[in-house]
């Protein structure tokens, strides 16, 4: 059994009464169920809640794991069969009655392929612990070990938990915050390695990456280091990449991450290799952005229920700025393409209607009901904090480069989160201590920024720029063609509205997501033709249109409008003065 480190921390700054010990086996993995069996010995009480978490943290929606759960049993330690009741959607409430030892067991289907979902067939098991693993409620801050009993075709154990030093395939976590921020793969994964200051870190991939490991290690090890010199610290003995098949997503751990590789991220393709690089800066910078330096709710946290903050416009958004800062530094990213990333954000952002509706402080807060449930009607009145959050950060940056005329900068300000709140508080921040760090260590008022995050307000995005001596279009030009204001999919060879953008001709004519597309202009609807009548066309001209609807089938006649274009294309200005070269030299390496 190959497991990927040998570095053990098994020691706990609190005797805490009784132990707690978990084994999960996965012998038919072709069922897609894990058997998990919980051990608690001398944990007494006259009955015991076990709770299956309704979230993981970093993935902000409810999940509701609980109800993957099946076949409940419990016991003491003689056998005898314990009374149990369910009393709520993920608790397990058993009587004990002062018994000293209690075993549970129940199996869990794991077929959902995400990074928050446990996963089983006959390729891999990926353990997302807060699928898996139940605690009792008022113990979350009790050691526990975790025994993993791997399919017999599979002989390899990735994770970020200790090993619990002279046993086998056996883990341990100081309690259950640490235990739910570890994942686990178990399967025939290859495992490549490097040390940054001497410090291990094991890359874990399904399968093997399309590009020379000695160029990807050396690139990933650059990524890290560079990562690293903003905070000056590796806080953890040990960093482990989970890299699964193709899939979707990535979730941030303290000293681990678990992505899927995707189509977009063609290793062998130099773009598609670069934008796999920035997706797992991105997820590293998270063992410091949002693992670290946090606001105050995101732990410790509550796994029964939402956990609501203002303030994922900095820790997922800044995280997105960072993401580049992090590649360029590295020598990953020159200036040009790190501005051209900077550009796709803001653009990402001020060219869906929703800008005008949602403050980004409020699509942090809603996105638990919003973010993984997006409507056709998303774009319209919602935007992502992604976007913004990463404008705002190059805001920030730019602004305190500016007041301090160089002499410091948003990396100032993650410092200090880290060490004042983080290290010493042994706490996150409140919204206002946030501001308070950034106004103080630029030395003026942010108050047009903090606004920009709270309002909709339009940015001005020229005046922070210009501090490097840069410039951006921001004029809405004209472009040949015709706009119509939809979006489409083609289902078996038909055109089907998914999206109609807010006061677009579409809108206005009563154009409407789910629409059919059945004829233009009296002939047969295609994509293709689609395209051809908007691209050809000329603003006011006349498209008809018979779509089918639930009501039934109904003629439409839409005016085309111009098509209009917001590049927001960054530049150098002509004649930059001596302290916006220092700003942009600070700031890009070239």
């Amino acid at each position: 059994m190959c497991i990927t480190f040998l570095i053990s921390s098994c020691t706990s700054t609190e005797k805490k009464p009784g132990t707690m010990s978990f084994t999960v086996s996965m012998d038919q993995p072709w069922t897609h169920y894990y058997h998990v069996e919980f051990l608690c010995d001398g944990i007494r009480g006259e009955a015991l809640d076990f709770r299956m978490p309704a979230w993981t943290p970093g993935y902000y929606m409810i999940l509701d794991l609980a109800k993957y759960v099946i076949n409940f049993h419990a016991e003491d330690g003689d056998g005898n069969t314990l009374h149990w009741e369910k009393v709520s959607k993920n608790t397990w409430q058993v009587g004990v009655y002062d018994t000293p030892v209690v075993r549970v067991s129940y199996d869990v289907y794991a077929f959902t392929q995400s990074v928050a979902h446990p996963f089983l067939d006959d390729g891999r098991g990926f353990i997302s612990p807060a699928g898996i693993f139940m605690y009792i409620n008022g113990y979350l801050h009790h050691p526990a070990t975790v025994t993993i009993k791997p399919y017999q075709e599979w002989d390899k154990i990735s994770t970020g938990l200790d090993p619990v030093e002279g046993s086998s395939n056996i883990f341990y976590a100081p309690d259950f915050d640490v235990l739910y921020d570890c994942p686990i793969l178990v399967g025939n994964q290859e495992i490549l390695s490097f040390k940054v200051e001497g410090i291990p870190h094991y890359v874990a991939q399904e399968t093997p990456a399309d590009i020379d490991d000695q160029k990807y290690l050396t690139d990933l090890k650059a990524m890290v280091e560079s990562a690293v010199s903003i905070i000056g610290e590796i806080p953890y003995k040990h960093y482990t990449f989970i890299i699964m098949d193709r899939g979707m997503g990535g979730l941030e751990h303290a000293n681990s991450m678990a992505v899927f590789s995707g189509s977009r991220y063609s290793l062998s393709d130099p773009g598609g290799y670069k934008r796999w690089l920035a997706f797992l800066a991105h997820e590293y910078f998270h063992l410091y952005n949002v693992k670290s330096i946090r606001p105050i709710v995101l732990g410790p946290f509550d796994y029964n229920r939402e956990n609501y903050t203002n303030m994922l416009w900095f820790s997922e958004g800044v995280t997105v700025y960072y993401e580049y800062l992090i590649l360029n530094r590295a020598g990953l990213l020159n200036r040009e393409e790190t501005l051209e990333q900077l550009r796709r954000s803001i653009t990402n952002y001020e060219n869906i209607p929703g800008h005008l509706f949602q403050p980004v402080t409020m699509s942090s807060f809603d996105t638990w009901i919003l973010f993984f449930n997006r409507s056709e009607n998303a774009s319209n009145t919602t935007i992502s904090y992604y976007d913004k959050g990463c404008a705002l950060g190059m805001l920030l940056d730019l602004k305190i480069r500016h007041a301090t005329k160089g002499e410091k900068s948003l990396d100032d300000v993650m410092r200090t989160l880290y060490y004042d709140y983080h290290k010493d508080k042994d706490r996150g921040f409140t919204d206002g201590e946030f501001r308070n760090v950034c106004e103080d260590l630029a030395g003026c008022s942010l108050e047009e920024i903090f606004e920009y995050a709270s309002t909709t307000k339009a940015i001005d995005y020229p005046k922070y720029l210009a501090y490097a001596g840069l410039q951006i279009d921001t004029l809405s030009l004209v472009i040949p063609g015709t706009y119509l204001g939809v979006d489409i999919r083609e289902i078996e060879g038909t055109p089907v509205i998914t999206n109609v953008v807010w006061n677009s001709p579409a809108w206005l004519a009563g154009l409407s997501p789910r629409d059919t597309i059945i004829e233009l202009n009296d002939a047969r609807a295609t994509t293709a033709m689609l395209n051809n009548i908007l691209d050809s066309g000329h603003p006011g001209d006349t498209l008809n249109l018979l779509l089918g609807r639930r009501t039934g089938r109904k003629s439409f006649e839409v005016v085309l409008d111009k098509k209009i274009l917001k590049s927001f294309r960054i530049t150098p200005l002509d004649n930059p003065d001596p302290e916006q070269l220092t700003i942009l030299n600070g700031w890009l390496d070239n």
